[in-house]
Parts: structure tokens; sequence; C-alpha cells
């Protein structure tokens, strides 16, 4: 799905400008808000893992440094509540200074309804 538009052509003298969404990896490890540490360490090895709930609305994210805690504690006892997200249809290039700025080590992209469309590295 094209989440730049909700499945609408792109048009005009931006089309082809690449935005954050078509650099997104998709596929992110995700987990359940009751879930164990040592459940979502077992599937997912030195990754960050985003907290979404049933309609994979994001709730959070685990950072590589949170899975190697208690195996026994909720995953909602180490995931950051506010993770740095932005829209799909940010342009590539208004990223990375805001990235350098503030640190950023881990963005998710989501739509305007927090569902998760994928993950960046910067």
């Amino acid at each position: 799905m094209d989440w730049f538009t909700a499945g609408l052509p792109r048009e005009g003298s931006d089309a082809n400008v690449p935005r954050v969404a078509d650099v997104a990896q998709r596929g992110v490890p995700t987990c359940r808000l009751e879930e164990r540490i040592g459940d979502v360490r077992d599937r997912v090895r030195r990754k960050p893992v985003v907290v979404v709930d049933a309609d994979r609305v994001v709730l959070g994210l685990v950072g590589p440094d949170g899975l190697t805690g208690d195996p026994a504690a909720g995953v909602e006892e180490v995931m950051d509540l506010a993770p740095v997200t932005f829209r799909p249809n940010l342009r590539i290039g208004e990223m990375p200074e805001y990235s350098k700025k503030h640190r950023v080590q881990h963005a998710l992209v989501t739509t305007n309804d927090g569902i998760l469309v994928g993950l960046i590295e910067p």
C-alpha cells in the first residue's frame, strides 16, 4: 500500500521526491504490551521492537538494550513511551537534521492514526 497518499497516485513537480515511507524498513519486529522481555528476546536479537496494539497502532519502542533486562519483566517496564515518529510524506532530506540535533537512533514512520508503517535508522 502507498502510505503516502492512502493509495492515490503522486502527482505534480514533487511526485518523484523521495519520502520517508519510501525508505522505511517494513517487517519491523513487533510485540504486544502484555508480553515479557524474555519472550520477545527469544524472537528478536539486538533489534528495536515496536510495541503495538491489535490494530498496529504504536504504543512504544523497546531498543536493543531494553531486551537485556529481567526476562520475567513486562515490555511496558522498558519501552520508550514517546518514540520519535515521522509521517510517511516527510521528505527524506528533512529528516537528517532533526535526527542529528535530537540524537535519534530509531524513528518510526506512522500514519496520522499512529499505525506503524516502518522503521528508519538514521
